[in-house]
């Protein structure tokens, strides 16, 4: 590295590959790169590791069986001609494009072009629609819409009032829309007019709103791309690598795992595109492939499992999950298969990973892990003092990590809510035990009392979705005359049971069996989970719907008290 901020940040880099599996040594000796205020992560790192580097930088397969494979060098060529196309469009510094392409190839060169530029990405998944999608280009402000096919067909069923000015560009090219394709025609060089500083925007996300109206995320040039040394870390990823995480675009996970964390080691994104999840197609393609490092969600890994692991020779060395713990019965089954431990890890669309079972460390089943290199976590109780169990904070005011957002764009006075007292308060609440490790209870807004003693949703259903019955699960409380609240799942069963009396009898049993009697589930209904659009549970939903509820006898045919079916 000839740049002084490039070779800054590849020294703290290098630093964390080099203590990969020791903990320890890697949080104490970690600090954030000093970038100074003329750093450029795709000019100063990405565009030095790419040159003559014909290594593989992204690798997408299809379900036919066709595949893309482009290096870091031609990527890094592809997207000079883009950012180049964008500019001939007329987009400048600070501008903001919404950027709503599946996993394809212009998804990582628009993504690259527009830090080059300057510009300020808004991600977004092509399934938005109507109201939904209206917000992005309201309080998004975009300029500019990239997308594909199905993504056009949302935009023009917008009003014309809403994209009139809005600067169009479809991969494929169509009536209205300028060609993304117009960008081979571009020369590889460029020269941005006006160079990126660190602390200008460059991504805006909208989170998914699982309580309330979607947040606007704001990350800076460098919260994303620097920080994201601590989601590699967590990963215990390698140059020469090749890591799938499994992902969809336009959330902030797809940005962890499938750009900044693999560019940052400079491995090889794989990505292997599917209509229907198919776990023995997957497996196969984890052989034949030869991934080596694997991020899958918890539904995912409970799909494996079904089918014979053992059987299938994989090159896996570093196993990982995400969005939610993973029950300790799935991680036993995989390490008895493959010998590798699945490792959780946490962080969130504010955040890069702060939370996570590193490489080499011990592993305590049901919990996060330890606090990631270049984080400073404590557990808040409600005076914002640190305790054994609180909510998660992060400390923003002695050595601020890079990696925390910028704020929430459009909202100064929520941003000064989770700001407050010197900290990032994440909203989670978790434990913590002697050795440091951190256990996850549950969002703040989702933790209730039942009976005076404090339930956790998510203790619950882990332990619901250990049922083979049960495919997914969510833990309300709901109203009761006698213990003011109790524990109500509402359940969508899994192919081949039927939602009865006697499935609901044995849920009920198994639970029995396996937690305390004062935070039994009392009630269950089997039903759809209202979701949002990136799949996550609205819970608050469901605790509207049993605030109303009548009386204390089942309302639906759906629905089943645990106390009926035992006095039966």
């Amino acid at each position: 590295m000839t740049n002084s901020a490039g070779a800054a940040f590849v020294a703290a880099r290098d630093l964390l590959l080099e203590h990969r599996t020791d903990y320890e040594t890697a949080y104490e000796a970690f600090e954030w790169p000093d970038l100074g205020d003329g750093f450029a992560w795709v000019r100063d790192y990405f565009d030095v590791i790419a040159e003559g580097n014909s290594a593989p930088a992204l690798h997408l397969v299809e379900e036919d069986g066709s595949e893309v494979k482009l290096s870091y060098a031609e990527l890094a060529d592809r997207s000079r001609r883009v950012a180049n196309l964008l500019v001939e469009h007329g987009l400048v510094h600070g501008d903001r494009v919404l950027v709503m392409l599946g996993n394809q190839p212009e998804l990582w060169e628009t993504m690259l072009a527009a830090m080059r530029v300057g510009l300020v990405v808004i991600p977004a998944t092509t399934l938005l629609a109507g109201d939904d999608l209206t917000d992005r280009f309201d309080r998004g402000g975009a300029r500019m819409v990239v997308t594909n096919a199905t993504g056009a067909a949302a935009v023009d069923a917008l009003d014309s009032s809403i994209t009139g000015d809005v600067v169009k560009v479809l991969v494929g090219g169509g009536q209205g829309w300028h060609p993304f394709e117009a960008a081979h025609d571009q020369p590889t060089s460029f020269e941005a007019p006006i160079e990126p500083r660190p602390a200008d925007p460059l991504l805006e996300y909208f989170t998914s709103g699982t309580t309330s109206k979607p947040k606007l995320v704001r990350h800076t040039q460098v919260s994303y791309p620097v920080g994201h040394l601590s989601t590699m870390y967590w990963m215990g990823l390698m140059p020469g690598d090749v890591h799938w995480t499994l992902s969809s675009p336009g959330w902030a996970k797809h940005a962890w795992g499938c750009f900044f964390a693999p560019f940052n080691a400079q491995s090889c994104i794989f990505i292997y595109n599917y209509t229907r999840f198919d776990a023995p197609a997957v497996l196969e393609v984890l052989v034949k492939y030869q991934v080596t490092t694997l991020c899958a969600p918890p539904t995912v890994w409970r799909f494996l499992i079904q089918e014979d692991l053992g059987s299938y020779d994989v090159a896996l060395r570093e196993l990982l999950s995400a969005g939610e713990p993973l029950n300790p019965e799935v991680i036993a089954q995989v390490e008895q298969a493959w010998g590798a431990t699945i490792r959780d890890g946490y962080g969130q669309t504010e955040t890069t990973a702060q939370i996570g079972n590193p490489p080499g460390a011990r592993v305590v089943p049901g919990s996060m892990g330890r606090p990631m290199p270049g984080y400073t976590i404590a557990l808040l109780d409600p005076d914002d003092d640190p305790a054994d169990e609180g909510e998660i904070g992060i400390n923003v005011t002695d050595k601020r990590p890079v990696a925390v957002m910028d704020g929430y764009a459009d909202d100064p006075a929520k941003t000064d809510e989770v700001m407050r007292a010197g900290w990032y308060h994440t909203g989670d609440v978790a434990s913590r035990d002697a050795d440091g490790y951190i256990t996850y209870v549950g969002r703040a807004d989702d933790v209730f009392k039942a009976s005076g003693y404090r339930i956790s949703p998510f203790e619950l259903e882990s332990v619901l979705v250990e049922h083979p019955a049960v495919a997914e699960a969510a833990v309300v409380p709901s109203p009761d005359e006698l213990r003011g609240f109790v524990p109500k799942a509402y359940l969508i069963l899994a192919p081949g049971h039927e939602a009865s009396s006697v499935t609901a009898r044995d849920i009920f049993s198994f639970m029995r069996e396996r937690v305390s009697g004062y935070k039994l589930v009392r009630r269950l209904e089997f039903a759809d989970l209202p979701k949002t659009i990136s799949g996550k549970i609205r819970r608050v939903e469901l605790r509207s719907q049993e605030a109303g509820r009548p009386g204390q006898s089942a309302r639906n045919d759906a629905e089943f008290i645990e106390a009926d079916l035992r006095a039966d």
